[in-house]
């Protein structure tokens, strides 16, 4: 029995040496990633064409994978490229290198300016990086690189995928890569070296081309000559002898003279540095032979002039100031402040409590002034007095954010009318051309899209004024003090009757911004009063919902002077005259009680009886409130001429206004007596114009105001009558003889009472102060984001006229998504703040652009030069420069841009030279005349004179050798190499042959 339980016991101890390791899964899940992105197999592509690594298309896709805890990202790189072919599927060798190590060889795409730094390193298409996910993860111990290196490989053996997989080890800012090709009995292995400095000896070709020979270690006797491209690139970073054309502002100057180079009203440009930092010159030799030149540590063939390819790179200057930039940078800070105007300016600005010292000249003026009233308790009448003392000064020249001086010169400028009034004492009427249809233009027709004002209106102006006084005098304290005189302005001109100038007549432009809105509210209303003081309507208005004129509707007619010259007779018939009303103005705007009116327009038409009764009875009063004759239409019943009465003119009605109507109407509800309740709110309009209707035609009917009012809603047809004679017999619409028909109620309430005695439907006065009101609370960031849009409409319009002057293609750009994403961002109140910042940026950097082309037409004498030819080539550089992150200079050194750019260089060495040689600079043409062989132009270290050291060496290595035995295939064998000053990298790809070694 113990003999048998034995073997039973040991069958528990037995492991399982199948299960897969950490490791094994790792592997595993990059077969998976491979098979999922398809990159098993041959890859198959066409040849590439020159400079398509930086003109094509680029993409990537990522995936996670992780080995135990430790998580890596796993990114698929690649040129998008058209599918090959059935034809180029056929001419597939079965043992062709893989596309990687035949973009080894590839030289048509040499120093990409911008790729990936693996594609610059060794000219790849296509590959996949194994890097650690998170970025402060790192590879560093050796034992850990063998490891994923093995791991690559072994997932590379098991797929038989043919693209290059790398891993990045170290810390990142290393960009250290390894990685590993297989193909059909092939190799390459991709090495890296990386150091802070460098090594002396391989400072110059002789040096590297001793390494890559030693590393390839090719048997073969003679090797063949290595294939070579060479870059230097030289960088240019003194422009002392090429000043910046863009002057300073001067801050100290007079805002109403100059300021920064422009005229007041208008927002400046341009950059107040040089835009650009530094100029990188490459010199390229890109195809040479070993054996053809000498560069060693003590001789150099490498004469940038002589190069036979010349491009050129700019860098930008970091952190540029633009004067634009700056404006709308710091007018959107404003936006964030949570002051109000009283604590800006202080409160003692404001109160008179606050002064401790009291003058006695002004006591009685003291006793005569209303005390102070709390702003919760503000009602219609006594809004005027608190207003006036909310705004009042009592701080002395000498504190005021603004002087007097700036401060009447912005006056000036918005209220030009102003002046005129001053020189003949009487008010000059605001400029009519401002008050022209809008011209159909895209510049001029930005407001509507941008919900800002258009730009030749005072709400505009006011914005620019606003957004200089910010940056230039005093900050938000600035802002506050003109705000403040503004308002007050706006106080003066509503009790003097001065209509605002700069504001197209009219109710409030609601696809203007609200502040806009709201100064045009305040015009309706001093048009209102003014035009009640002199005794004169201002407006006859026609609110017949068809729109039709002539016979058929309401008519229009804004010159009733002709009507107004009628005999004594007629003036009798109409009764009181609108003069003799216009003193009695508690009378005309306070209606009266209905048995009050009832007895002023005779009692005995009290009692309600049927229509006819009523027409005969209303038909014995006198006719009041008579514009002018209908011309064709006469009364049904009597007969007589229908005349077309004076009417009220609709309310105005700001954005605001309106959305508060339309929730007070939504809180009605649904209810059949909440309807009604709307019906009638809504219209009050229709009955004021039935009762100016009823008093200027007695005896009229509910017929007679249809066919007047609205001619669709009264059905003429043609019948035979009893004598057989054709007539027209008219009736009312279907719509009109409804049950309980909103308009024969309105027609049944209205009494004949002409327009002067009515309660007035807009009512100026008490409109005029909650518009003052609504200005004298503003706080500088209400203030802000109301103009905001303004000041981002007038930018707009300084870009593009900015850009018209350069023709930028890219700047066209921009500014068509700047304009397509202000259109979505700021018709919306209260736009986010991170969207309203991007469209800042935008326009920042189509400054930026516009500053930078001007800067490189300076230094390249654009402007300067004689021949038209040489110009155009020189504009098209320029603009390339602008548009491209790296151009090619035609000509190379011996081209006119080339000659420009060695005239740079030369100067910038003479000056570093000696500072006594700056003033005997000689002419381009004397410079590039000099005689003298080309050894005596050279340094010790391969430098010329005329440019500094090189401040990068980069250099590419390629041949095709069989390794690691001489019977072996021939492979590609690639080494790159870059030195700076401080930074030393190889980049090696050696490929080994795997089935004959």
């Amino acid at each position: 029995m113990a003999a048998d339980s034995e073997p039973e016991s040991e069958v528990f101890e037995i492991t399982d040496f199948t299960t897969a390791s950490e490791w094994e899964r790792f592997i595993s899940k990059v077969e998976e990633v491979l098979n999922d992105w398809k990159l098993i197999g041959v890859s198959s592509g066409k040849p590439l064409e020159k400079g398509v690594y930086t003109t094509g298309i680029w993409e990537e896709k990522s995936d996670e994978i992780s080995f135990a805890d430790f998580r890596f990202s796993i990114t698929h790189h690649y040129l998008v490229q058209e599918a090959s072919g059935k034809d180029g599927k056929e001419e597939l060798v079965e043992d062709a290198l893989p596309l990687s190590m035949q973009d080894l060889l590839c030289m048509n795409n040499d120093f990409p300016p911008r790729a990936h730094c693996l594609v610059r390193w060794y000219g790849l298409r296509e590959f996949v990086v194994i890097a650690p996910a998170a970025n402060n993860d790192a590879v560093l111990s050796e034992s850990k690189c063998n490891l994923l290196l093995s791991s690559v490989s072994i997932a590379l053996g098991n797929t038989g995928c043919q693209v290059t997989l790398f891993v990045q080890i170290h810390h990142k800012w290393r960009r250290m890569y390894v990685g590993e090709c297989q193909g059909p009995g092939v190799r390459t292995d991709f090495e890296m070296v990386h150091l802070r400095k460098v090594p002396n000896q391989y400072t110059h070709l002789s040096g590297l081309l001793d390494i890559f020979k030693s590393k390839i270690g090719c048997p073969l006797t003679p090797l063949p000559p290595v294939s070579i491209a060479i870059r230097l690139t030289y960088v240019l970073q003194d422009w002392q002898q090429y000043f910046w054309p863009q002057q300073p502002p001067d801050i100290d100057a007079l805002i109403g003279g100059e300021v920064g180079g422009l005229e007041f009203g208008k927002l400046p440009f341009g950059a107040c540095e040089d835009p650009v930092s530094e100029l990188h010159l490459a010199a390229t030799w890109p195809h040479l032979t070993e054996g053809i030149i000498v560069d060693n540590d003590v001789y150099s063939d490498l004469d940038p002039i002589q190069a036979p390819q010349w491009s050129v790179r700019v860098r930008k200057a970091d952190n540029l100031q633009c004067l634009l930039g700056d404006f709308l940078t710091e007018f959107f800070k404003l936006c964030r402040r949570k002051e109000s105007t009283d604590e800006i300016l202080g409160r003692a600005t404001f109160e008179e409590d606050g002064k401790e010292v009291a003058d006695i000249t002004h006591a009685l003026s003291k006793l005569t002034e209303p005390a102070p009233v709390p702003i919760h308790k503000l009602s219609v009448t006594n809004m005027v007095h608190s207003a006036k003392k909310k705004i009042r000064k009592h701080r002395g020249v000498d504190d005021s954010p603004l002087n007097n001086e700036v401060l009447s010169t912005i006056m000036l400028f918005l209220f030009p009318d102003a002046a005129d009034r001053l020189t003949d004492g009487s008010e000059a009427r605001p400029s009519t051309s401002r008050n022209n249809p809008p011209p159909e233009s895209e510049e001029y027709n930005l407001f509507s899209q941008f919900k800002s004002a258009p730009s030749d209106s005072l709400t505009y102006k006011l914005a620019l004024c606003l957004c200089m006084i910010n940056f230039y005098h005093g900050g938000v304290k600035g802002v506050a003090h003109l705000w403040q005189e503004f308002v007050v302005e706006m106080r003066r001109r509503w009790e003097k009757n001065y209509l605002i100038p700069e504001l197209a007549n009219g109710s409030p432009d609601l696809r203007c911004c609200l502040l806009h809105q709201k100064l045009q509210m305040l015009n309706c209303c001093i048009e209102r009063k003014k035009a009640r003081d002199e005794g004169k309507k201002p407006y006859t208005s026609d609110r017949s919902p068809s729109g039709s004129s002539g016979d058929t509707g309401k008519a229009v007619d804004r010159s009733g002077g002709d009507y107004q010259k009628e005999t004594e007779k007629e003036r009798g018939e109409v009764g009181k005259s609108w003069e003799s009303w216009s003193d009695s103005e508690e009378e005309f705007f306070e209606c009266l009680s209905d048995t009050e009116e009832l007895k002023g327009n005779g009692q005995e038409n009290g009692k309600k009886g049927g229509t006819k009764e009523g027409n005969k009875e209303s038909a014995n009063l006198k006719p009041e409130g008579r514009l002018h004759p209908h011309g064709k239409l006469t009364l049904l019943h009597p007969g007589e001429p229908l005349y077309i009465p004076v009417t009220q003119e609709p309310a105005p009605m700001t954005e605001d206004l309106l959305e508060e109507q339309s929730e007070v109407l939504a809180k009605l509800g649904t209810s059949a007596e909440g309807a009604h309740l709307r019906a009638r709110m809504q219209s009050a309009c229709l009955l004021s114009d039935m009762e100016s209707f009823k008093a200027a035609n007695p005896g009229c009917c509910l017929e007679d105001f249809v066919r007047w009012y609205s001619p669709r809603d009264y059905i003429e047809e043609e019948v035979v009558d009893e004598e057989g004679n054709r007539v027209l017999k008219g009736e009312l619409s279907a719509r009109m003889k409804i049950p309980s028909n909103m308009w024969v109620e309105a027609w049944e309430t209205a009494k004949p009472v002409p327009a002067r005695r009515q309660r007035r439907l807009f009512d100026d006065t008490r409109e005029a102060e909650k518009v003052l009101h609504y200005l004298a609370v503003q706080k500088p960031a209400d203030l802000a984001r109301h103009l905001l849009p303004c000041v981002i409409h007038a930018a707009v319009l300084k870009v593009k006229e900015e850009e018209t002057l350069e023709d930028i293609a890219s700047v066209k750009k921009i500014i068509k998504q700047i304009i397509s994403h202000s259109s979505k961002v700021l018709r919306f109140p209260n736009p986010e703040d991170k969207k309203l910042e991007e469209i800042i940026a935008q326009i920042m950097s189509a400054e930026a652009i516009i500053a930078r082309a001007r800067s490189l037409k300076a230094k390249f004498g654009i402007e300067k030069c004689d021949h038209e030819e040489e110009k155009e080539d020189l504009e098209r550089f320029v603009n390339c420069l602008l548009e491209q992150p790296e151009v090619s200079v035609i000509g190379a050194g011996r081209g006119p841009a080339g000659s420009i750019i060695h005239k740079l260089f030369l100067n910038a060495q003479r000056m570093t030279e000696s500072s006594d040689e700056v003033a005997t600079m000689t002419s381009l043409d004397e410079e590039l005349k000099r005689s003298g062989s080309s050894d005596e132009r050279r340094l010790n270290l391969g430098a010329v004179t005329d440019f500094p050291p090189p401040a990068g060496r980069e250099l590419i290595l390629r041949i095709t050798v069989p390794r690691p035995a001489p019977y072996s295939k021939p492979l590609p064998q690639r080494m790159y190499s870059v030195i700076t000053k401080e930074d030393f990298r190889l980049a090696g790809a050696f490929s080994a042959d795997t089935t004959f070694f």
